[in-house]
């Protein structure tokens, strides 16, 4: 949630800044237009609530002196005060209602580095690794058949048991996924904190990301509880500081987790479904940073390049994309994509999406910290995708064929198969 104070001070330069985001003028101005009318209903029940303390000692000093006509007429005018701030007290919860609705439903403003532009097709390719021209050939096959072939990707018991947009992996295919959880997590091990955290959380946790709202039609929620199966690991680890205050010392939080993520996909019929492109339930680890705001920039460049090691490891061609400000996600500020080419489906496929949150989200979670002989102020929030683990293992599975039909398997992934180095036939 931004903050309120920038739209009410500030407004011409927020309808700018909103603007880049395609962000129309009436949305903005109806955000302001509540906060301008819940501030004017403060003032007014607080002005009410100072005259019911006059009325109060106005009585007393009459009561006190003997003047009884004059409290019974001050009661009077105190029980028309008190129907008065009845009647305030109730505008104002309903213009409080009525301005965080609003107020839930605007993104967050766009970094100023963030390139203009509305559409996807303004993104800017900020560099490329790995690439090479074979890769744009022919005789490239999708993972779904290769691993098919090898026994190890079963889609029509997929769809047997839940439909479609689910995977079922075989032997040596589910333990290379697994693998790859366990690769993704030990090689950030020195810098972050390993979570193990809940799948599914309180409405007020989903709400502190920036989920709820915007994408409710995407998630998973249950019928009986308060619960909403996760679409990723940032919001359990988002809502490990929810309503806290942190010492300056400890920032910045670096934290990392394993999780399974639930996502309905609406509108996604028909559009990258085939294989493991595109599913309702997959596996990720995620990073997850908390820090001051003079450490957010270094703590970005930083969380990019843990995002894009694993693909350099794996021996992956990617590309690093940068966002513009119409695509980027709803609470960022900013938005670098790490995207992984995979020849068999002839498509860069996004792997990571790492995000600078800046104050959005710990506003929405009351995330503070503070600094020694000062008030608390609000953290800064980065978050990315570690890996990601169904297209990478896609990607794997189609740069890994080898003439004989046999995938190789990357060196750094050998340990954790038990040393062997391809899959072959089952």
């Amino acid at each position: 949630m931004i903050d309120r104070n920038v739209l009410l001070n500030d407004f011409d330069e927020s309808v700018r800044r909103y603007a880049r985001r395609g962000v129309p003028l009436e949305t903005v101005a109806e955000a302001r237009d509540a906060a301008v009318a819940r501030r004017q209903l403060i003032r007014k029940v607080e002005d009410l609530r100072a005259d019911l303390r006059r009325r109060s000692e106005e009585i007393g000093a009459a009561m006190k002196a003997g003047r009884r006509d004059d409290a019974e007429r001050a009661k009077a005018e105190q029980a028309e005060l008190k129907a008065q701030l009845a009647r305030g007290e109730d505008e104002l919860r309903a213009a409080e209602e009525r301005e965080t609705y609003l107020f839930l439903r605007i993104p967050n403003f766009p970094s100023a580095d963030a390139p203009d532009g509305l559409t996807e097709e303004d993104n800017v390719v900020r560099s490329i690794h790995g690439w090479d021209d074979r890769y744009e050939g022919d005789g490239w096959l999708p993972h779904w058949d290769i691993a098919a072939r090898l026994g190890v990707w079963d889609q029509e018991r997929a769809s047997k048991i839940s439909g479609a947009m689910f995977a079922v992996l075989r032997g040596d295919g589910a333990r290379l996924l697994r693998a790859l959880v366990s690769f993704g997590l030990d090689i950030n091990r020195p810098r972050y904190t390993e979570i193990l955290a809940p799948h599914f959380v309180k409405t007020e946790t989903f709400v502190g990301t920036g989920q709820l709202p915007k994408f409710e039609a995407e998630a998973y929620r249950m019928r009986d509880d308060d619960l909403w199966a996760i679409p990723t690991g940032e919001v359990p680890l988002m809502g490990l500081h929810r309503e806290e205050i942190l010492p300056e010392e400890e920032m910045p939080k670096r934290y990392m987790t394993y999780t399974v993520c639930f996502r309905r996909e609406a509108g996604s019929a028909g559009k990258d479904t085939r294989g493991m492109q595109r599913l309702h339930e997959f596996h990720k680890v995620e990073l997850l940073k908390l820090c001051t705001p003079e450490q957010i920039d270094q703590e970005y460049d930083a969380l990019l390049a843990d995002c894009a090691r694993p693909l350099e490891l794996l021996g992956l061609p990617y590309r690093v994309v940068d966002l513009c400000c119409g695509d980027l996600t709803f609470s960022s500020a900013r938005v670098f994509d790490l995207e992984v080419w995979c020849p068999g489906v002839r498509r860069w496929l996004e792997v990571s999406s790492v995000g600078m949150f800046t104050d959005f989200q710990t506003r929405r979670g009351n995330i503070r910290f503070r600094r020694a002989g000062h008030k608390p102020e609000l953290a800064q929030a980065l978050n990315g995708s570690g890996l990601a683990t169904p297209r990478v293992w896609a990607a794997i599975i189609e740069h890994g064929l080898q003439p004989d039909g046999s995938v190789k398997i990357p060196e750094p992934l050998v340990p954790y198969m038990g040393g062997k180095t391809v899959l072959t036939p089952a």
